[in-house]
């Protein structure tokens, strides 16, 4: 279960400086919508003190990469370029009060966008094309120079540490003896060894296992999202109203313009999506004329 911080799920519901900025003169663009995630970060920089003086993003993916991409924007607003270079992906997972270990990449990417946009400001070339160092993972287009710096810079030391802060290895697992070889070199590196059974360090972290959220507190929780999101939907003439929760489907009605609209299959998948997020596990959300479609199919088969 993905356990997220109340910052984590303010940035995501109410994210600071999202789109564009007007009259940007820096542009950092990382990721790829292929790749499931992908980010513009546009800043607008004082071409005297090269302060930046104003940020945005346009962010594709999940919530956390919304969120990790609001909350750099928040940070580098007021420093100078050489200022902003020195944040870390650490320290924009740590100004969220933390991130799931799977959704580390997501702070990565904002660093990595901030880098690409310096370097457009300054009329350098930022290469993410794999020029300097062989692709090792190709369902995510990772060089091995990106996971060198993320096992030299996080100090990562399994292949589970290196999917989590960079997404390589996450796909068909063809890559995961390359990304052992590297670990083995740079751990040599450190004066350590690479051991295939080791413990990733999120897991490591944790003290106690988490306990899974009861049913009332899973339908507190969702009560809590259809609350944040209403006034959007009420502001198209819609709403939304949750009729019961049966393990981890989430029966809802959707009423006014939201009924038997076009979309309506659109914004319950993304009713979902935010569920998931918050919740930190799956949900599955469905209309409620489905439930009593399931009690028909249930009673006659005790007929």
């Amino acid at each position: 279960m993905w356990d997220y911080s109340d910052k984590v799920k303010d940035h995501f519901f109410n994210p600071k400086n999202a789109g564009a900025v007007v009259n940007a003169n820096a542009i950092g663009e990382v990721g790829s919508i292929s790749c499931g995630d992908a980010l513009r970060l546009s800043l607008k920089v004082n071409e005297d003190s090269e302060v930046i003086e104003d940020a945005g993003f346009q962010t594709f993916g999940c919530g956390s990469a919304i969120a990790s991409s609001s909350v750099l924007t928040e940070i580098i607003k007021g420093m100078t370029l050489d200022e902003a270079l020195k944040v870390t992906n650490q320290d924009i997972a740590a100004e969220l009060d933390g991130l799931p270990p799977e959704k580390m990449h997501c702070s990565v990417m904002g660093r990595e966008a901030l880098q690409a946009a310096v370097a457009n400001y300054r009329g350098e070339e930022w290469k993410d094309d794999h020029e300097e160092g062989a692709l090792i993972c190709k369902c995510f287009a990772i060089d091995a120079v990106m996971i060198e710096e993320m096992v030299w810079a996080n100090k990562l030391r399994t292949v589970e540490d290196v999917t989590n802060y960079t997404k390589a290895g996450g796909g068909c697992a063809a890559c995961h003896e390359d990304i052992e070889a590297i670990l083995e070199k740079v751990l040599k590196e450190r004066g350590e060894s690479f051991d295939p059974t080791a413990a990733s360090i999120e897991k490591e972290a944790v003290v106690a296992e988490k306990k899974p959220l009861t049913n009332l507190q899973r339908i507190k929780k969702i009560e809590e999202v259809l609350t944040a999101l209403r006034p959007q939907l009420m502001a198209d003439g819609g709403d939304v109203e949750l009729v019961e929760v049966i393990g981890n489907t989430a029966y809802v009605n959707m009423t006014g313009a939201c009924n038997g609209c076009q979309m309506a299959a659109m914004t319950i998948a993304g009713i979902q999506q935010r569920l998931m997020e918050v919740l930190g596990e799956f949900i599955k959300v469905v209309p409620a004329s489905e439930m009593s479609k399931l009690v028909n199919i249930q009673e006659a088969s005790h007929a």
